[in-house]
């Protein structure tokens, strides 16, 4: 299990740029990223009620989401579809809500729930929302996209960096959109 990319945009852009390392702010988020703050940044969400608490300070996707996009067609790269972190070897999707995950030498994320994909992936490419979602064989919606999550420690995450999962206590809770 490794971080495959690191990525970052200080506007609120849907892609970020690609970089060598990003920088993890205790109970902020990414260091320069328009995502980082105590209180939610995604524009909807602002408009709603910006005093609340902000669940999606990191966006991580699986770079297994990727390589099915690219057999599905799609042209998609690590930042594309506004992750922060890309990782590979871990199924974010599976993981409970409050997982740590520990990126690099010291930085800790928390796990707060999935991804809803939204009409933004269609903007970027056509189709791409419904290619991220799909259902299980109880007929279930399946949201791909990646999951979100809170910065527990701060630290340096690099392309390379080794990740650890720490499940939380007591019983496993399916994640939802956040």
């Amino acid at each position: 299990m490794s971080v495959v990319a690191v990525s970052r945009s200080a506007r609120h852009t849907f892609r970020k740029q690609t970089a060598e390392a990003i920088h993890l702010l205790e109970g902020l988020g990414v260091d320069g990223d328009a995502h980082m703050g105590v209180t939610v940044k995604h524009r909807s969400r602002v408009r709603a009620d910006p005093t609340r608490p902000n669940l999606r300070q990191v966006h991580l996707v699986h770079a297994e989401l990727h390589d099915e996009l690219r057999a599905a067609g799609f042209s998609v790269q690590p930042g594309d579809i506004g992750e922060n972190v890309t990782t590979r070897g871990i199924d974010l999707l599976a993981l409970s809500t409050g997982t740590r995950l520990h990126l690099g030498e010291s930085a800790v994320v928390e796990v707060t729930g999935l991804r809803n994909p939204c009409v933004q992936l269609d903007r970027f490419q056509a189709g791409l929302t419904a290619a991220c979602l799909d259902r299980d064989e109880d007929g279930e919606l399946v949201r791909k996209a990646g999951v979100m999550a809170i910065v527990i420690a701060g630290g340096e995450v690099r392309p390379g960096d080794p990740i650890r999962v720490e499940p939380p206590p007591g019983p496993h809770r399916p994640l939802a959109p956040v």
